[in-house]
């Protein structure tokens, strides 16, 4: 038996679910690296926007979590050429909306402008993905989507800003036992 083929008969009887799981267990598992498709001036473009829509505060922003490269990654790996582009050519409407409100591109703009010439685009997007899936702005929607998994995967997303109670947590050898108490679950 192939390696694919036992993954994917492990996947079935655990009942996996993952964005992408589709092109995984369909054997279209892509094993090109993020820097063969997104250049580094890509992912640190995802990581201003991505610290735009979530930046540092008194907690980590999107950019501590390196939210840029997890953009790049799983876009590779689990997005179609056509998402991709998808991806690339969101890379290029944002310069272009920042050069026509700004004269300069997304990268020269400073905090407070990136966050005025996003805010609108967000909204927008919002609005027409909840009318029609194909929407003008899907590159956005993807972008904001894939923002928040990857911060809210990474260790400082789940650490410092989410709740975080370590499972299986510290061992406790001796804890009392109460008859007909119920078992814990964790």
């Amino acid at each position: 038996m192939k390696r694919r083929d036992i993954l994917q008969h492990i996947a079935i009887l655990t009942g996996a679910s993952v964005l992408g799981a589709d092109r995984f267990l369909g054997g279209a598992w892509n094993r090109t690296f993020a820097a063969e498709i997104f250049s580094a001036a890509d992912i640190a473009f995802f990581d201003e926007v991505a610290e735009t829509i979530l930046p540092r505060t008194t907690t980590p922003g999107a950019k501590d979590a390196k939210v840029g490269a997890f953009i790049a990654s799983y876009a590779t790996q689990c997005y179609d050429e056509d998402d991709q582009q998808l991806l690339k050519k969101g890379i290029e409407a944002l310069n272009l909306a920042s050069k026509t409100a700004y004269n300069k591109p997304f990268l020269g703009l400073d905090a407070a402008q990136r966050q005025a010439l996003l805010t609108p685009i967000a909204n927008t997007a919002r609005r027409q993905s909840q009318e029609d899936e194909a929407h003008s702005l899907a590159y956005f929607t993807r972008l904001h989507q894939l923002t928040m998994v990857g911060f809210f995967t990474s260790e400082l997303g789940a650490t410092k800003v989410l709740r975080y109670v370590p499972t299986p947590g510290k061992y406790e050898g001796c804890i009392p036992y109460e008859k007909g108490a119920k078992s814990w679950a964790k």
